[in-house]
């Protein structure tokens, strides 16, 4: 028999001889870590360069069409060489990005990381843990990640906490353990039954559309989900959901949810949460709070007060990697009963038996949280953001986006070409170029026309939405890069291009929208 202390005895064993690549295909490490070095090096070096240079490149350009094609080549049955598979990178996918980084993209509402998030990214790759559970170091950051959100949107001990891809997945886990508390646990082995479609849920029509998918996928169906009015602000209508709620009451129907949202998609509202809150307690009905980016708002002194009630959800969704800035993807599921969290998806199997001791201890496992077992080191890049920067930091970065909107929305105002179309309420600016004479029918033509033009001449990339009938240029600012400039720059280009569309326009305006375009700088 083995001594335990001869199990640890420090003395190595003898290491086989090593094999080199060539000498065994199925290895898959470098067969000459010096020369694999050399290469990291430089991806790492130009990746720097990359973010460091972002100010002097288009936002965006398109893919052209024979990138996409070589991008379409039949799977590879041999090697090849990593430096010339890099350059393939270079060449076909670096220069056609997002452009999410740049801080002249100003539509959809994506973050634009920071250099040490893909450093964490990288150590994270190295790693290569599955998060889904065991016990690990991976596991406790993520704990920690966990704990540090608890505190900072003042849910109580004993909340619980999951990492997952986005705001969408956290909508939909926080949706599940609504439905399971309503129903009881026995819901999962039984289905949803007659009494799952009795369920009834409640949103505003501002609300994100993965909450209707969110229903689809839970078994409930559209059908169920009450989308409430809003008021002139695009918060949800508090008393037109109480009447709503009753109303179903009293034709048999069981309310189980209601969602609040913290930042519209449209316009960054943010719903009455106290108001909220207080109905929901007084219906006994899960409150549960979208704050996709709304939600990072509380990081900022000026902004918090904004989102009083949020710290009263039975279930907050929110992203990393919106106003946070960490690399795609990461986001976050806080549960205020982490109990009821728990009964909605832990499961045991025979080879996932949590142990006292060893690998396999460190029970709960993320895993019972949430729908995935296999799950990446989201949380490293999530803790080197908030150790590195800290929230006062970033809570800086996110009250200045939402100066720079209102600074947007004054010179929308003193623009007699734009027409504000929405009021500003934290970093969203919605406005349309304006024409005497035109329908709005024309004008929202004319509108997306000039957000494609201005989006192809690579000086800024704003997107579009549709406000009381109206097409709108929406401009969301959540780069932490973006400044005066780069809105100033976005400003020129669209009047210039409004003017070169303009019916009748010569064909010199269009001429002069091109010079300009050239003149202005690239941000």
């Amino acid at each position: 028999m083995v001594s335990a202390a001869h199990m640890f005895d420090p003395e190595p064993l003898p290491a086989p001889p090593a094999a080199r690549e060539t000498d065994d295909p199925a290895r898959l490490d470098p067969a000459d870590w010096d020369e694999f070095r050399a290469q990291a090096h430089r991806m790492l070096d130009d990746m720097v360069d990359f973010l460091a240079g972002v100010r002097s490149r288009p936002v965006w350009q398109p893919v052209p069409d024979d990138v996409k094609r070589r991008l379409l080549e039949p799977v590879p049955t041999g090697p090849t060489p990593l430096a010339r598979v890099y350059d393939d990178f270079r060449e076909l996918i670096l220069p056609y990005a997002t452009g999410n980084i740049h801080p002249g993209f100003l539509g959809w509402v994506h973050g634009s990381g920071t250099p040490t998030g893909m450093l964490a990214e990288m150590l994270a790759a190295a790693m290569n843990a599955n998060v889904g559970g065991r016990d690990h170091g991976a596991v406790y950051v993520e704990r920690q990640v966990i704990e540090w959100c608890r505190t900072l949107f003042g849910f109580p001990e004993g909340a619980s906490g999951v990492l997952v891809t986005g705001t969408s997945m956290a909508n939909l886990i926080g949706l599940l353990v609504a439905r399971t508390a309503k129903l009881g646990v026995g819901s999962r082995e039984d289905g949803i039954g007659a009494a799952g479609r009795r369920l009834v849920a409640y949103c505003s029509t501002a609300a994100h559309g993965c909450i209707a998918k969110a229903m689809e996928m839970a078994g409930l169906g559209t059908g169920a989900l009450r989308r409430i009015a809003v008021d002139d602000h695009h918060r949800i209508d508090v008393a037109a959901l109480a009447a709503a709620i009753a109303s179903d009451r009293a034709n048999g129907l069981t309310p189980f949810l209601v969602v609040g949202t913290a930042g519209t998609v449209d316009i960054a509202a943010i719903d009455d949460l106290g108001a909220l809150a207080d109905l929901c307690g007084r219906e006994h009905v899960w409150f549960h709070v979208d704050g996709a980016f709304g939600a990072m708002a509380r990081l900022s002194a000026e902004l918090a007060p904004r989102l009083a009630g949020i710290e009263r959800a039975h279930s907050l969704a929110f992203d990393f990697h919106k106003w946070l800035h960490v690399p795609y993807d990461a986001a976050c599921i806080l549960v205020r009963d982490g109990a009821a969290h728990a009964r909605a998806f832990a499961s045991s199997a025979p080879y996932l038996a949590r142990e006292p001791r060893g690998l396999a201890a460190g029970a709960p496992w993320f895993c019972d949280y949430g729908p995935d077992l296999s799950r990446g080191f989201r949380a490293l890049k999530v803790w080197f953001t908030l150790k590195e920067f800290g929230t006062e930091r970033l809570g800086a970065a996110v009250l200045r986006n939402c100066r720079l909107a209102r600074y947007l929305a004054d010179r929308v105002g003193a623009t007699a070409e734009l027409e504000l179309l929405a009021p500003v309420q934290l970093n969203i600016v919605c406005f349309r170029y304006t024409h005497p004479g035109l329908s709005d029918d024309a004008l929202d033509g004319l509108n997306a026309d000039i957000v494609a033009d201005v989006q192809e001449s690579g000086i800024a990339a704003p997107s579009t939405t549709r406000l009381d009938g109206k097409l709108a240029i929406r401009v969301n600012i959540t780069n932490h890069r973006t400044d005066e400039a780069t809105l100033e720059a976005l400003l020129a280009a669209v009047v210039a291009r409004g003017k070169a569309r303009e019916p009748g326009a010569a064909p010199r305006l269009a001429a002069l929208f091109r010079r300009i375009t050239r003149l202005l700088p690239v941000r």
